[in-house]
């Protein structure tokens, strides 16, 4: 028999992400398990996924591995984890563009981010920050948009793709300063950041883990972050809104998921350990380092965020007008 909770949990996704089986977890895992990671290696997503890949290899005694299945906005490799066997042996680190921005911005997305996938944890979050090439002769988010007015269409910004919280963040730069530059999209954000550092393409938003280290190195020159309010791993980077862009705030967001069905006790099981490695100190440390704040929360939380957060990215979506077909 199902306890009070159990019961719940299963009503609660069943109304949520997809429907899930229950099974006994406890000769799980009994083979390999895959972490699908939908962006490109050495970005953020592919980060946390080894993170977590690693302490789940630790906990469990079982190889659990990541594997990285890029394109088109990280639906490559989604649409795949959706189509996969929901036995808690495929994994996925969902995130604000596959989760979040998608169901927004393609007209005929091939999967759905509710009902074809089960939450499992929310594992961490972090603000873009804005980089510039140091030969840009820019110092502040103000004298970027004073070269931008000067020089219209001159400039242009990269992103990990269309549609990523990394593009409508150059959009809403676009729209509150008042701006044109062109849009570059990349397969993933760590060749996007590349090219920004050898000069390539002037700026971009980029994942605060990726690029506040080769800011800090010198190679890029950060102007702003877009959270709320500054972080303890960059105290002199101003946010947006002190940087003369009021209301401007993005967050990029990771969690693990699975496919629709995923057997309840796998997923609770998977819960626990995940929100218990991310207690850990070590693992708090390592994430704070990659300039993003750990997570932890129950499948319904997390159910929740995500549906708020689709909510959220409709009204971004909308007001910039973008959308793929």
């Amino acid at each position: 028999m199902m306890n009070c909770r159990l019961a719940m949990l299963c009503l609660a996704l069943c109304a949520g992400f997809g429907g899930v089986a229950r099974a006994d977890a406890q000769s799980y895992p009994s083979k390999p398990v895959r972490v699908v990671s939908t962006f490109s290696p050495g970005g953020t997503n592919d980060l946390l996924s080894r993170l977590v890949a690693q302490k789940l290899t630790e906990r469990f005694g079982k190889p659990v591995v990541v594997e990285n299945r890029i394109g088109a906005n990280g639906i490559v490799g989604t649409q795949a984890v959706a189509k996969a066997a929901p036995d808690g042996y495929t994994l996925m680190m969902g995130n604000s563009a596959t989760h979040g921005i998608n169901p927004s911005v393609y007209r005929k997305l091939p999967y759905d981010a509710i009902t074809d996938f089960v939450p499992i944890v929310l594992v961490a979050s972090n603000s873009l920050i804005l980089v510039v090439n140091p030969a840009l002769p820019v110092k502040s988010v103000r004298e970027l948009v004073a070269l931008g007015k000067a020089n219209p269409g001159a400039l242009s910004f990269g992103s990990s793709g269309p549609g990523s919280s990394q593009h409508l963040a150059g959009e809403r730069l676009k729209l509150a300063a008042g701006i044109d530059m062109t849009h570059i999209a990349y397969k993933g954000g760590a060749p996007a950041l590349a090219d920004v550092i050898a000069g390539q393409i002037p700026l971009m938003f980029v994942d605060m883990p990726t690029g506040l280290p080769q800011a800090q190195a010198g190679k890029l020159r950060a102007l702003a972050m877009t959270g709320a309010a500054r972080i303890l791993a960059a105290p002199d980077l101003p946010t947006m809104a002190e940087a003369g862009i009021p209301d401007f705030q993005v967050t990029a967001w990771y969690g693990i998921v699975a496919p629709a069905n995923t057997p309840v006790d796998v997923v609770m099981l998977l819960n626990k350990e995940i929100n218990s490695m991310l207690q850990a100190p070590d693992v708090q440390e390592r994430i704070r380092q990659l300039g993003a704040e750990p997570g932890g929360a129950t499948p319904e939380q997390f159910l929740a965020f995500v549906r708020a957060e689709i909510a959220r990215y409709a009204q971004v979506v909308k007001a910039s007008g973008f959308k793929v077909e």
